[in-house]
């Protein structure tokens, strides 16, 4: 997969939170995107995601220009800012929902990955109920779970502990090894620092040196 990102600027009534922005994504590397809050990083990763139009510019994966050719990048897996899930669903229940939609993994394959994460397939508590960790397990899951060869992450080592960190960690350079592109925003060092092949800066909507 290669993604091109082209003179890309939008804004948002007067404010530009997103400034001529130029960059390539390719596969078999891992992308950090490191900046403050308010820097631009998940607008950006909303951009590669097709989940917002630009004011300027353009973003073309593998030759196919995002909202014009196509509306979202092929085989996608996605967490941006708190995992969006259903409140009144279990975990599982969840999963199997997200799943039907392109019947690609089996309730069999959830179940293992739900196990992976130390989550119990046959836990009854609605999501709601969940901590924020269980929760950002869920979010991972429903990510990874279809094998994508997209993984567009935002901040997704989020309360989890060190044990799944470093389980995500491995997770996500098995995904490199299998020719995968993975772009993912994260406020600590040593995330960035184990995982990315390439980190891009951002400042106020902008690609800076570091």
């Amino acid at each position: 997969m290669r993604i091109e990102v082209r003179d890309y600027t939008k804004r948002i009534g007067s404010a530009t939170v997103l400034d001529n922005i130029n960059a390539i994504f390719e596969s078999n590397k891992v992308y950090g995107l490191v900046g403050v809050n308010g820097s631009g990083k998940t607008m950006l990763l909303r951009a590669l995601a097709g989940l917002i139009r630009p004011n300027e510019g353009k973003v073309i994966v593998d030759g196919q220009e995002l909202n014009k050719d196509i509306s979202f990048p092929n085989s996608m897996g996605i967490i941006i800012e708190t995992p969006d899930l259903l409140g009144h669903l279990t975990g599982l229940e969840n999963l199997k929902m997200l799943a039907d939609i392109q019947r690609k993994v089996s309730t069999e394959r959830i179940c293992e990955l739900m196990e992976t994460f130390g989550l119990d397939p046959k836990d009854k508590r609605v999501l709601r109920k969940y901590s924020l960790g269980m929760k950002q397990k869920i979010g991972i899951i429903q990510a990874i779970m279809e094998d994508p060869e997209l993984l567009i992450l935002d901040e997704p080592f989020n309360a989890l502990d060190r044990e799944t960190v470093e389980k995500v960690w491995g997770i996500l350079l098995e995904f490199k090894k299998k020719g995968k592109t993975i772009i993912l925003t994260s406020h600590h060092k040593e995330d960035i620092d184990n995982l990315c092949d390439e980190v891009l800066f951002m400042e106020e909507g902008r690609l800076v040196l570091p």
